[in-house]
């Protein structure tokens, strides 16, 4: 016999389940990032004034040559767990599609079921990826229009 009519004869259970599961968890991915945050969020003000004064606190604490406080773990939200949620379900999709491929199913469904897991889960990494460069880009600006207050301030201790 063939490989091809081999392949025919397994019933692709395991490649169309993980075609599935790997649409579902690109669908939920797409759902969690544009309906998303579902959690209680600050006003974006509030957080960049807080992250000021933070900033603005912890360089007078180091030019004091005061101990900085201890880090506190943040507390988990419904957005984190729906996030892991996606990304759980993406490797749920690839593992069950890697299964249809080693059970000899068909090829079609199964390396789709990969590729739509592998893109759910990227997906997420490439959108928190893009938003900590605008964050990051949103505190340099920051930092920045604050850059007159701390070279006035703080002239006097590092001679200049």
């Amino acid at each position: 016999m063939t490989e091809v009519s081999i392949q025919g004869n397994q019933s692709p259970v395991f490649g169309w389940l993980g075609f599935g599961v790997a649409a579902i968890s690109l669908i939920a991915a797409l759902f969690v990032f544009w309906a998303g945050p579902f959690a209680p969020q600050q006003s974006t003000g509030v957080s960049l004034g807080e992250l000021a004064a933070e900033i603005g606190k912890s360089t007078l604490r180091a030019a004091a040559g005061i101990e900085q406080p201890e880090p506190i773990a943040p507390a988990r939200d419904l957005d984190d767990y729906l996030r892991t949620g996606v990304s759980m379900l993406g490797a749920t999709a690839i593992v069950l599609s890697v299964i249809g491929l080693l059970r000899h199913e068909r090829i079609r469904p199964a390396v789709a079921g990969i590729a739509i897991g592998t893109g759910a889960i990227l997906f997420q990494f490439f959108a928190w990826a893009f938003l900590a460069l605008l964050g990051t880009l949103v505190i340099m600006a920051l930092l920045n229009s604050f850059s007159d207050f701390f070279t006035d301030t703080f002239s006097g201790l590092f001679g200049g």
